[in-house]
């Protein structure tokens, strides 16, 4: 099978791993980390580029994205003339854990936790999260106009999740084994010290970024958006997105 990947450039050494190990053909694209500060934007790049697929001659088997929610800009991504495939994943936290109930283990009471990697600290100018779950909207709204644009019980999720205080004190580190690199930790670690935090080590996996390149899409992992469906959000720990016929 053949694939194009667009895949934010975080993931560069996790996509290089994972590139030498499928047995299909894939074709990468990264975009700039930066780009996810504004969702917006980075919505109409993405779907800028699978309309260029759309148009071209190479008759891919899927257009696999390097992505989860990420502050919304998947959201309204529409397949054209090949399926999409992305992972029930609210950002590349998840990408980087390997799983959503890795994420939930972590992350679920501590959606704003500062965190870093080895791919996320190289890239761009920050070298921790510089994002949070109160980008999904922009702003900090109260309950009554998250119900009104996501419905009651997204709502309710979303607005817990938004006014939960992170450990202001720490920084986690996804230790990803197949992609560490000699000092890389340490010079976090370093930085994270001169701002008066502790960096904790987490374990990470390639298993979503290894499945995704297989072919290997298990319900439970992957949403698989056919031609004419576009993606909607779910704002859940479990299904994330669905597909929605346009």
């Amino acid at each position: 099978m053949r694939f194009k990947l667009l895949a934010c450039d975080v993931l560069t050494r996790e996509v290089g791993y994972c590139l030498f190990r499928t047995p299909h053909t894939v074709d990468p694209v990264f975009t700039e980390k930066g780009e996810h500060n504004v969702p917006g934007r980075l919505r109409e790049l993405l779907q800028g580029q699978i309309d260029a697929v759309a148009a071209g001659e190479i008759p891919y088997d899927a257009v696999l994205l390097g992505y989860g929610l990420c502050g919304n800009a998947t959201l309204g991504l529409r397949a054209r003339r090949f399926p999409l495939v992305i992972p029930r994943a609210h950002d590349c936290t998840t990408l980087f854990l390997g799983s959503k109930e890795a994420f939930k283990e972590h992350f679920a009471d501590n959606p704003s936790q500062t965190w870093a990697s080895t791919g996320y600290s190289e890239r761009g100018a920050s070298v921790f999260s510089d994002a949070s779950t109160r980008e999904w909207t922009g702003s900090t709204p109260d309950l009554a106009k998250l119900v009104e644009i996501y419905g009651e019980e997204n709502a309710k999720y979303i607005y817990e999740t938004m006014n939960v205080t992170h450990d202001s004190g720490s920084v986690w580190f996804i230790d990803v084994p197949e992609t560490r690199c000699a000092g890389v930790f340490e010079r976090v670690e370093a930085l994270a010290a001169g701002e008066g935090k502790e960096l904790r080590r987490i374990a990470g996996s390639l298993r979503l970024l290894e499945g995704l390149l297989s072919g290997d899409w298990p319900e439970a992992d992957y949403l698989v958006v056919p031609p004419g469906h576009e993606v909607e959000g779910v704002y859940d720990l479990d299904e994330v997105i669905r597909a929605r016929l346009v």
